[in-house]
């Protein structure tokens, strides 16, 4: 019966410990970071792409957390600098990913700005990255004889276009995904958390 009690007594100080280190502190350190300066809201139409980006599960391919440059080289990637948790503000919930078969989204929209080069790859991936493993979206789009006055017509190059006679109209999905996708622009600079505010 004693050792049962001192089981029961350090499985529980071992549970109160690990709730401690792993959900109390950090949540007492973030808990009132503020937007970082710079940081925009999303808009509606960026909202309803984050909503078609979760549904399509880019999240599983996709990081938006690039490294500090002593923990990796993203960086010399071109993924701009390093993630800090005032980035974070409006993303609920948190679309940080863990595997990077794709590159870091972080700051997509600094690197690509273009709406027309991401409804293009959205479409069709290996019309702009020959060797990409990224699966295509084409139901994010129509094919058609002609586009209303109101349609994106999305130009595809090369061997990939559609038939003669045939135009590939984005979606509101696929114009909302790519809102999204532009949005993700984080090259703003940040105050190490450290750092005295700057003086008027």
């Amino acid at each position: 019966m004693d050792s049962e009690i001192r089981l029961a007594a350090g499985a529980t100080v071992a549970l109160a410990i690990a709730t401690a280190a792993l959900v109390a502190m950090p949540y007492i350190e973030v808990r009132d970071i503020q937007p970082a300066p710079g940081l925009k809201p999303y808009t509606a139409a960026q909202l309803r792409g984050r909503e078609v980006y979760i549904a399509n599960g880019c999240v599983y391919c996709h990081t938006q957390q690039p490294r500090d440059r002593n923990l990796g080289p993203d960086s010399a990637r071109g993924w701009g600098r390093a993630s800090v948790p005032a980035d974070y503000v409006y993303d609920k919930p948190h679309l940080l990913g863990s595997m990077r078969t794709g590159p870091d989204l972080f700051n997509i929209g600094v690197r690509q700005p273009s709406q027309d080069w991401h409804l293009g790859h959205l479409y069709q991936p290996r019309a702009y990255v020959a060797d990409s493993i990224m699966p295509a979206f084409p139901y994010l789009f129509v094919v058609k004889d002609a586009a209303e006055a109101d349609e994106h017509v999305v130009a595809i190059p090369g061997g990939w276009r559609p038939p003669v006679g045939k135009v590939v109209v984005a979606t509101p999905q696929a114009l909302d995904l790519v809102k999204y996708l532009q949005a993700l622009d984080h090259s703003y600079p940040v105050l190490p958390p450290e750092a005295p505010p700057p003086k008027p």
